[in-house]
């Protein structure tokens, strides 16, 4: 759990969910998942977003707790995705006083929603750059549209330095869980905002210019310490650099054979020097944990069996993945497997093709059911090619 103050004047008000299964019915969550929400308390009061439907009564039990007998003047809607969104009409109906800030973009979306009434009477619209005071504190707008969703604009409150800063810098995970942060940042990154990398590396540039001494995501920690560090990882991720020097080994195997000569790839390898190696069952991992390792370092290998004239479906929703994440900037090592018509080369390499700036490492290896003498010879001048860095 976050400490509830975050400073004098500002309350942190979310809630941690363990009972959810899966995040967005996609992606599984262990470890759970936060949901965080903020009060800041002046002459008038500013609540920074709901949370989820599922977190619903703690929500509110909280927001009353940290009013103290208050009424919120206005809620600051960052983003409409209902895990943040989801209680604004309550909210709204709880407290019919209170305006609503939004931008352009917002307010059209909560009608999609929402009926609440009198909206548009109390709704307060605000542009890149406009600020709002708060007595001792003052907001200040900064529009982040598709980062991840249309209408999302961040916060930064100028007197303490904090940057609300919506999905970005989120994580996986319930805040009373101690784990690494990057591990379930990147997985959370890669596959839910990864696709908006040039969007993300333009809100980035915005953040550069202001003194920031604390940023408050939507999920996850509240981050206070070496914010260089987090910067510096959003800068490498939305660059789509290779984070990490290794070969990440992505395989999908049916009967058994294609993970076997997975196997002996990973140990040639690292015989021939790789600095890291990560191999990885598609039909039996987490496919958003392969979207990660994907992205973290500098070189993959597919290898995947020949299916119904194509390649196994498991490898096919993995390219799938990585396309619609915008994959790039990688050195790429393909292996087939086919019993008699080898097949799944020829569809991962039209996948791969469209990848931007890609290099396709030669020999493309094709297994004929098993391992030979001479597959195995040309598995090893792959992995002599991929276990290099440069």
């Amino acid at each position: 759990m976050a400490d509830t103050k975050i400073s004098d004047s500002v309350i942190y008000i979310g809630a941690d969910d363990h009972d959810i299964d899966l995040f967005e019915s996609q992606y599984v969550v262990p470890n759970g998942v936060s949901y965080n929400s903020y009060v800041i308390i002046d002459e008038k009061i500013a609540v920074m977003d709901t949370a989820d439907p599922r977190v619903t009564d703690v929500w509110f039990d909280n927001l009353e707790k940290a009013l103290g007998g208050r009424k919120p003047d206005y809620l600051v809607v960052q983003h409409m995705e209902p895990d943040h969104a989801g209680n604004i009409k309550k909210l709204a109906e709880k407290y019919p006083e209170m305006k609503i800030v939004g931008n352009a973009k917002t307010f059209p979306m909560m009608k999609q929603f929402f009926t609440i009434d009198g909206l548009d009477d109390r709704s307060v619209v605000v542009k890149e750059g406009d600020t709002l005071s708060l007595g001792n504190h003052t907001l200040q707008f900064v529009m982040a549209p598709m980062v991840h969703w249309p209408e999302v604009m961040v916060t930064y409150e100028q007197s303490e330095k904090l940057l609300f800063s919506a999905d970005g810098f989120g994580k996986f995970g319930a805040l009373d869980v101690e784990e690494d942060w990057a591990c379930e940042a990147r997985r959370y990154y890669f596959n839910i905002v990864g696709k908006y990398g040039a969007q993300v590396q333009a809100l980035l540039k915005k953040a550069s210019a202001l003194d920031i001494k604390m940023i408050l995501p939507l999920h996850g920690p509240i981050l206070k310490e070496d914010l260089g560090y987090y910067l510096g990882l959003y800068n490498t991720w939305s660059s789509y650099q290779p984070e990490s020097k290794g070969v990440f080994v992505a395989y999908a195997s049916i009967h058994g054979n294609t993970a076997k000569a997975a196997e002996k790839l990973g140990e040639m390898l690292k015989e021939k020097g790789a600095e890291k190696v990560v191999i990885s069952d598609l039909s039996r991992s987490d496919m958003a944990e392969n979207i990660e390792d994907a992205f973290r370092y500098d070189r993959i290998v597919l290898m995947a069996s020949s299916y119904d004239g194509g390649v196994f479906p498991v490898m096919e929703d993995f390219l799938m993945h990585l396309k619609s994440k915008n994959y790039q900037n990688r050195k790429i090592g393909l292996v087939e497997n086919g019993s008699w018509a080898p097949t799944a080369a020829r569809v991962m390499k039209g996948y791969v093709e469209n990848f931007k700036n890609v290099t396709i490492a030669e020999p493309v290896v094709t297994i004929r059911s098993t391992l030979n003498e001479a597959s195995e010879k040309a598995l090893g001048e792959l992995a002599e090619v991929m276990a290099k860095g440069e």
